[in-house]
């Protein structure tokens, strides 16, 4: 995220942003403890994160699960913008894409795009995800990983709408900033890790694809990406949406720049309001303009850390017995 926000609910986040063209550090909660790093660059111990029972799970989404066969859902939607084509990844060797740091990698055709939202899930996330569903569009998700600790049942969500869903760091931390390799590992792993958490018993797992914040991209963590077989996203438009207040700015922030390119792999935060609220105007103007949505998925799923999966575990806040939803616990009588 590139913008600079203030939310207090049940648990708190506090961001801090500074401008695309300046430093950026950004955290959310408390500072994470950094773990110990992987024995070598190339992780030997890579696997499914397997359920644990000193951590329940947070309640299930009360969206149907979706597999990762069965993600593009029937659209009841005849006039939907819908997805026009959808883009298997090889992530081998950890490709990138967007315009902005990466040219390698030129797959969309004219008046093609690309949706992307950073930063959630949040309580702003649902409302991006039923615009999208009425218009039976797919995206990617970057999730922070301490946000979907926070609402794993949003990411669920996500995954029931067959989504992509990647990761975007534990903190939102600047890893060009971090203190050690060791501990920009700990940031990439750990959300990796939470995201896999948060998918336990769905069949659509989480893919490797990564953003960097503030699209800064350290060389060493770039290669590390790259022996994890992690494709890296920057973007071809930011909508610089953290910048705006009202959901109409931002409408003309991305059809602005998708009129000047044509085409492109748009970034956006659903951790914005005024982004919740454009998503709708925004879909109408796309098919209204005869843009196309593509959707980008892995060919194989990510695989998380064992000691990753471990820290996570271990920071998690114990859970009480209950695993009933919100609205079965607490209910306005008045």
């Amino acid at each position: 995220m590139r913008g600079a926000a203030t939310f207090a609910l049940a648990i708190s986040a506090s961001l801090l942003v500074l401008g695309p063209a300046s430093a950026q550090q950004v955290t959310t909660g408390s500072a994470p403890p950094l773990v110990a790093p992987a024995p070598s660059l190339v992780p030997s111990n890579a696997q499914p994160l397997a359920a644990t029972p000193g951590l329940a799970p947070a309640p299930r989404a009360t969206a149907p699960s979706a597999g990762a066969k069965s993600a593009t859902a029937k659209c009841d939607n005849p006039n939907a913008l819908g997805v026009s084509r959808t883009v298997e990844i090889d992530t081998t060797g950890g490709p990138g894409f967007g315009f902005e740091h990466f040219r390698q990698l030129d797959f969309l055709r004219d008046h093609e795009v690309v949706l992307t939202f950073d930063d959630g899930p949040w309580p702003t996330t649902p409302a991006v995800l039923k615009a999208l569903a009425a218009e039976c569009v797919k995206a990617i998700f970057f999730p922070i990983g301490k946000h979907v600790t926070y609402y794993p049942e949003i990411v669920r969500q996500m995954a029931a709408g067959g989504h992509t869903i990647g990761s975007h760091t534990w903190s939102h931390a600047d890893l060009s900033r971090a203190k050690s390799p060791e501990d920009a590992k700990a940031e990439i792993e750990k959300a990796i890790s939470a995201v896999r958490w948060a998918l336990e018993d769905q069949n659509q797992l989480a893919a490797p694809f990564f953003r960097f914040p503030a699209l800064r991209h350290p060389p060493d963590m770039v290669t590390y990406l790259g022996t994890r077989n992690i494709a890296i996203f920057s973007t071809d438009m930011d909508s610089f949406d953290f910048k705006l207040r009202k959901g109409d700015q931002v409408v003309k922030s991305v059809m602005a720049k998708l009129q000047k390119h044509g085409k492109g792999i748009v970034l956006m935060h659903d951790f914005q309001k005024a982004t919740s609220e454009a998503v709708p105007q925004l879909l109408a103007e796309l098919k209204a303009g005869g843009y196309k949505i593509v959707h980008m998925k892995p060919r194989a799923p990510v695989t998380s850390m064992k000691q990753y999966d471990d820290e996570l575990l271990k920071d998690a806040k114990l859970p009480t017995v209950s695993t009933r939803p919100v609205s079965s616990v607490v209910r306005d009588v008045d």
